[in-house]
């Protein structure tokens, strides 16, 4: 196939948007409770064009929730040309933010590694029907 090797960036004419400068934490105590609550309001945010959750598609590419209540998540789109591309990250933020404990909410949009089908959970191909 011709196309092999290239990125979505490649059949572009502008440039992806800039990721965004976004501290990540140093490492702490990890809080495996808050984690899962962390994960919890993740799952609650969808891809308008898609009806899965981020993670289940695998837009979450690092998560970080530390005991002193401060998250980072760094998470992707399908697509750089994602029409809701300017509002997920704030939509991510809003929903770790509202976690009882997060004291801290960091969202890092990045375009590296591309996200791929292969990223989705096996639930998420079952509810869109790409199993094989």
């Amino acid at each position: 196939m011709q196309d092999e090797g290239k990125d979505p960036f490649d059949f572009m004419h502008a440039e992806p948007p800039p990721a965004e400068e976004v501290e990540r934490p140093e490492p702490g105590e990890k809080d495996p409770e808050l984690e899962e609550k962390v994960l919890g309001a993740l799952k609650t945010v969808r891809d308008p064009e898609i009806p899965v959750n981020l993670v289940d598609l695998g837009l979450i590419y690092e998560l970080i929730v530390r005991k002193d209540g401060v998250v980072y998540v760094e998470m992707t789109l399908t697509t750089p040309a994602c029409p809701v591309a300017g509002a997920l990250p704030g939509q991510v933020r809003d929903a770790i933010s509202s976690v009882p404990g997060v004291q801290d909410a960091r969202v890092k949009l990045v375009w590296t590694p591309t996200w791929t089908k292969d990223r989705m959970s096996e639930e998420a191909r079952l509810e869109l029907g790409l199993m094989d």
